[in-house]
């Protein structure tokens, strides 16, 4: 019998270093706005297929199949994909950590994997189906899986990772999409709208809310409305179906839902309790 065996003697970095926030998968159409934006987290852009251009910090650099782009947080930059050959890629956000590049003052960087095609997108491709099930432990399944594709990144080029002691705060965008649904709660709002409003992914925008909030956006959303309903329930004769219609809610049964939830009794009920006088009727709320 022949036996090999190999001792690992050094012991891991620390699970809470750096964790995956969101993984998604995009491909160009003629509906794409390419705008601008920064994070606050890094982000890694692996090209499936088609040809573009990566707009970053500045200046332009064409992408294709195979390629990796790595920009580090709060560097500005946006995908520009060719009409006749869309650009399909898979993109990781990371928080608490960034690239360090053999140039200094560098902030990102492109270089391809062709060699290493069939792991990259192997391993990228259990990451979306992990994602996407969200089975019991999917989050450790998640996490192990990006240590070892950081591996492979820093085995098979010159980079080298560095881990954030204070996560960044993504306080400014949470700030602004909070005042945008303080002022347009009427409107129909998805977290997609709002997502593209801050130039987030929408699971990051989600995240990076909670974080912020301790609420999703979407609840906050809600509980905004049912705060200006509660004005038009004890201040004015507006039908439930006429005030649910006003503060943006799909339905007046789900209005009634929403308002259950957050106040322990029906929209009726609330109205009815106002005007016999056990709750003093609520003021108008200024806009923000």
């Amino acid at each position: 019998m022949s036996t090999q065996r190999f001792d690992i003697r050094h012991a891991p970095a620390p699970r809470e270093s750096f964790r995956l926030l969101y993984i998604s998968k995009s491909k160009f159409g003629g509906d794409w706005n390419s705008t601008a934006h920064t994070h606050s987290c890094t982000e890694l852009f692996y090209c499936l297929s088609g040809e573009g251009q990566f707009y970053l910090a500045g200046q332009l650099f064409p992408v294709k199949p195979d390629d990796m782009v790595i920009v580090n947080p709060q560097v500005e930059h946006t995908e520009l994909s060719l009409n006749a050959s869309p650009l399909e890629y898979i993109v990781l956000g990371v928080a608490s950590m960034e690239f360090l590049f053999s140039k200094a003052d560098t902030n990102y960087a492109i270089f391809n994997c062709r060699e290493n095609r069939e792991r990259m997108v192997t391993l990228l491709h259990m990451l979306l189906a992990e994602a996407d099930r969200s089975l019991d432990g999917c989050e450790t399944v998640c996490q192990d899986l990006l240590e070892v594709l950081l591996i492979w990144l820093v085995r098979c080029s010159t980079l080298s990772l560095q881990v954030e002691e204070t996560p960044r705060s993504d306080s400014r965008e949470c700030v602004e999409i909070r005042r945008y649904l303080d002022t347009n709660y009427r409107e129909d709002i998805s977290l997609d709208l709002l997502a593209e409003l801050a130039h987030l992914n929408k699971y990051y925008l989600a995240h990076t809310f909670q974080r912020e909030y301790g609420i999703s956006p979407i609840t906050y959303l809600n509980r905004r409305r049912i705060e200006e309903s509660k004005y038009m329930l004890g201040n004015t004769s507006y039908s439930l179906a006429q005030i649910s219609e006003l503060m943006g809610f799909s339905s007046p049964s789900y209005f009634s839902q929403c308002f259950r939830k957050a106040e322990g009794m029906t929209p009726n009920e609330y109205r009815r309790q106002t005007r016999q006088g056990k709750r003093p009727a609520p003021t108008k709320r200024h806009e923000v």
